[in-house]
């Protein structure tokens, strides 16, 4: 457990918190590039800001700020009527990368973008998507960077063939073997887990060891300063940004990356847009309709009976700890790993900022952040006595084979 005054230093993020100034050092997903085909300006609530895509006086796309109107709600849409832009309040520059709109919100030179997967492919095998949640960016996170929960959480007491799971995580078939990702993960709900730290943040190593002496390998990633990079099968990665809209609401935006075929966008988006609402994004299944909870499924075909889709399962368990969890009654145990060392960089880089020094944050260097390539995220099962080796030789497989450049030094 940790202070009340703790909690408030890493959750708030408003203009001069000391979480929020951390944030501010990165490029953060602002809007969909979908959203770009509304007319401008189009509004954005980003970090406590009211704020607007517009053009300026060159053409070029910029986040103005927003002068609000009253009784605005905090998270507006085209629909919310008049918008008025505040000519004398700060600008910030934006820059569309693979169907996000990213922008920046700090102070000097914008850092570069590492050389990520996700922004390296082709735009063929990259699909973005958005989700509203109603609570804290950081609990929202941390969610994420918890190995274990996806073995009760995202528990499914039924195996789906895998030929029908496209776009859908947990439901891939582990190489070497007959099971799903999702069998294996409800058989052996108990992994070793082991953190590393990074130039880039966290590489989490989730080892759930087997019968006859095999172990499933699932190296998930957290990406400083608020996003993860973990499989969604063994083709497919997610990079997943949680983006504070104030210190009470937060949108998750994802990019799908492929190593084989180019994306099915279409389906992917169809299938998405089945569970939310446009223009807000925000979910069908929420707090005022019990998240779709359905005891006779609970029954027989997911732990929480709350439907198939895995964002569900993380959205009612993040908001129902409330719009801003309360840490001082908390009890971390041996799973929470990740996320101990994580609240540690975070308070580590809020220090090393406060002191001026910048460039002790992950991935501040240009010339280095150029240089991380990947992170490594997969599943895999391998030999106990050589789950490192076999792990790597899987990535560097199915990166041999990808018809964009996926390859590593």
């Amino acid at each position: 457990m940790i202070s009340e005054k703790l909690n408030q230093q890493i959750t708030q993020i408003g203009p001069d918190t000391p979480a929020g100034d951390v944030l501010r050092c990165y490029w953060q997903p602002a809007a969909l590039e979908e959203e770009l085909d509304a007319p401008l300006p189009v509004p954005v609530t980003l970090m406590g800001e009211r704020l607007a895509l517009v053009r300026d006086t060159a053409g070029a796309l910029v986040l103005a700020t927003r002068l609000p109107l009253p009784d605005e709600p905090a998270i507006s849409h085209p629909d919310t009527g008049e918008i008025q832009i505040d000519t004398n309040g700060p600008s910030y520059p934006v820059v569309v990368k693979k169907g996000i709109v990213f922008a920046y919100l700090g102070q000097g030179e914008p850092p570069a973008f590492p050389n990520f997967d996700c922004f390296r492919a082709d735009d063929a095998h990259v699909f973005a998507f958005k989700g509203l949640w109603e609570c804290n960016w950081l609990q929202a996170l941390e969610i994420g960077i918890d190995p274990a929960h996806a073995s009760f959480l995202h528990r499914f007491l039924e195996d789906e063939d895998p030929a029908n799971s496209y776009g859908k995580q947990f439901r891939d078939k582990v190489a070497s073997t007959d099971m799903t990702v999702s069998q294996v993960l409800r058989e052996y709900p108990r992994p070793d887990i082991d953190v590393e730290e990074t130039d880039y943040g966290l590489k989490i190593t989730a080892l759930r060891h087997m019968h006859d002496g095999y172990t499933h390998v699932r190296i998930t990633n957290q990406i400083f300063p608020e996003a993860i990079c973990i499989p969604m099968s063994r083709e497919m990665t997610i990079t997943q940004w949680h983006v504070p809209i104030d210190d009470e609401h937060c949108y998750w935006y994802t990019l799908f990356t492929s190593f084989k075929d180019p994306v099915n966008k279409e389906l992917m988006r169809a299938q998405r847009l089945k569970e939310h609402v446009l223009p807000t994004y925000a979910p069908k299944k929420n707090r005022g309709n019990f998240y779709g909870y359905d005891p006779r499924e609970q029954e027989t075909t997911t732990y929480t009976g709350m439907g198939m889709d895995i964002n569900v399962h993380d959205q009612w368990a993040v908001e129902g700890m409330g719009a801003v969890q309360d840490r001082t009654r908390e009890h971390l145990g041996r799973s929470d790993k990740a996320i101990i060392r994580y609240r540690r960089m975070l308070r580590q880089a809020i220090k090393a900022l406060e002191s001026g020094d910048r460039q002790a944050l992950p991935m501040q260097d240009a010339s280095a952040a150029k240089a991380i390539i990947g992170p490594l995220s997969n599943d895999s099962v391998a030999p106990t006595d050589n789950w490192p080796g076999i792990s790597h030789e899987a990535d560097l497989e199915r990166r041999a084979s990808c018809p964009w450049d996926a390859s590593i030094s």
